[in-house]
């Protein structure tokens, strides 16, 4: 049996074979990805300035706060993080496994039926035809056909994996290869058993939770762990501390990871919420196993994450995802006694992991792997400078409010001789400043989308018009004939 290698395996040439086989499908990905962020960031901002406006856009019955908050999150899941982890998942795939992409047509068609089910799926929550599951509102008609698309993608990836040159295995491909059977299978399972075919009473709520955790919890941080064990070495110049740790933290998302998203207090029987808590627990383990494995492989000098931007990116998603596990912990431990999980505690703890985990952590990526497609980098390195700063601003301001103002509500809930009026009133000042932190991240946003066009415009547009004047040259030349 081979050693498994301790740090990336380096490629020659840039760019390469294998590049140039990523090339076509992943930018498609990555740019339909950061369109999709766009238009989530735009529901966001609306859902979030209908808590301190009820007022606005009330006449629209399709942007009320009960379809543009769904909206929000299912663009930003299935539009941008599903997405664009599933592009970073197969670069990975090619790259340490020294292989081209395989059926790059089955990407490009799988990402064109994944968007229009993505299309369908929004579409059909602002219209009211959602299912009513967080996380899973999409009407069922769109859901398969998004599912359609992943299992199209996935195929690729999966014999990319097979026909990889590099027969040792780096931890990433662990991660990656797992998260390719994990979205389909728990989706479809959940799909099947609460739209389909829905089982009746408290068991939805099981299932429900089941899925959420598998989603957030587990398949998040199969991708985004995934492209930090691969980036932070190889950006770095050193070698992954241990293998062994990583593959560690592995098993322990796979095992206890599905099993941590019910809340204390769910209407099931009491060992459920109770198992479910301590499967939060040991996710602690993960998370610590992170820590010691960056601050290891950086040799304690932290500063050494903030060589580029794209490292800027991943080490910030880094260590939000250290961040948002100890809040998962601690709220689960909490929701035993105290119902904080009712508060916005819980959506700030959501907004860290999905966004300030994950999609700044594919955001570090995807600076990375675009220039390395093209074989160019970015035209201008202060509008990477803007997102970073944009991202972060935006970051504190919409998740560090909402907790604090989470804590706040949840000792007034519990203060006697104060109604639920005037907690409401409390948590005024801290929905006002997620809202300017929406507003950033909104900005942030447009920025990584002029980022990525411009790219695809200056790697495309020289081959167009070259493309264009031999056209025309032998159509001038057939019209010159006498």
């Amino acid at each position: 049996m081979s050693q498994a290698p301790s740090s990336p395996p380096a490629l020659a040439g840039a760019p390469s074979k294998i590049d140039a086989s990523c090339r076509v499908p992943l930018l498609l990905m990555f740019i339909c990805a950061a369109v999709w962020l766009v238009i989530a960031s735009a529901f966001a901002l609306i859902a979030s300035i209908k808590f301190h406006s009820p007022d606005f856009l009330a006449d629209c019955p399709w942007l009320t706060y009960g379809r543009v908050r769904p909206a929000y999150l299912n663009a930003l899941l299935y539009g941008f993080c599903l997405q664009a982890g599933l592009g970073v998942g197969l670069w990975l795939l090619a790259r340490l496994g020294r292989a081209p992409l395989a059926q790059p047509w089955l990407v490009i068609v799988g990402t064109l039926v994944w968007n229009l089910g993505v299309k369908f799926g929004i579409w059909g929550v602002l219209s009211g035809d959602g299912t009513g599951f967080q996380y899973l509102d999409m009407p069922g008609y769109a859901a398969w056909i998004m599912m359609l698309g992943c299992l199209l993608i996935s195929l690729s990836g999966l014999l990319t994996f097979h026909q990889r040159r590099e027969r040792a295995l780096f931890v990433s491909q662990w991660f990656v290869f797992a998260a390719l059977f994990w979205f389909p299978w728990t989706y479809s399972t959940a799909e099947l058993l609460l739209v389909t075919w829905p089982v009746r009473g408290a068991a939805q709520v099981a299932i429900w939770g089941y899925y959420v955790a598998n989603l957030e919890v587990t398949w998040l941080a199969l991708i985004g762990l995934a492209a930090i064990f691969y980036f932070v070495p190889k950006l770095t110049r050193h070698q992954l501390h241990s293998h062994y740790l990583a593959l560690f933290a592995f098993w322990m998302l796979i095992l206890f990871g599905g099993w941590s998203g019910i809340p204390g207090g769910a209407p099931l029987p009491a060992w459920m919420p109770v198992l479910s808590t301590a499967a939060t627990m040991l996710l602690l383990v993960p998370v610590v196993i992170v820590a010691v494995l960056i601050h290891q492989t950086v040799e304690g000098k932290w500063t050494r994450l903030m060589a580029n931007p794209p490292l800027r990116f991943i080490a910030l998603g880094a260590f939000a995802y250290l961040l948002a596990g100890l809040m998962r912990v601690a709220s689960a431990g909490l929701d035993l006694h105290h119902p904080i999980s009712l508060t916005w505690f819980a959506p700030a703890q959501a907004q860290l992991n999905a966004y300030g985990f994950f999609s700044l952590v594919m955001f570090g990526a995807i600076y990375w792997i675009v220039p390395q497609l093209a074989g160019m980098e970015f035209a201008s390195a202060k509008l990477v400078r803007a997102h970073f700063w944009l991202a972060l601003l935006g970051l504190l301001l919409s998740v560090v409010p909402l907790a604090i103002g989470g804590i706040v509500e949840e000792l007034r809930l519990e203060t006697s001789g104060i109604s639920f009026m005037q907690v409401v009133k409390t948590t005024m000042p801290f929905l006002r400043a997620s809202t300017i932190g929406d507003l950033l991240l909104g900005l942030g946003h447009v920025v990584f989308v002029v980022n990525l066009l411009g790219m695809v415009v200056r790697f495309y547009r020289p081959r167009a018009v070259s493309a264009y004047a031999a056209a025309t040259m032998d159509l001038c030349a057939v019209k010159a004939k006498p």
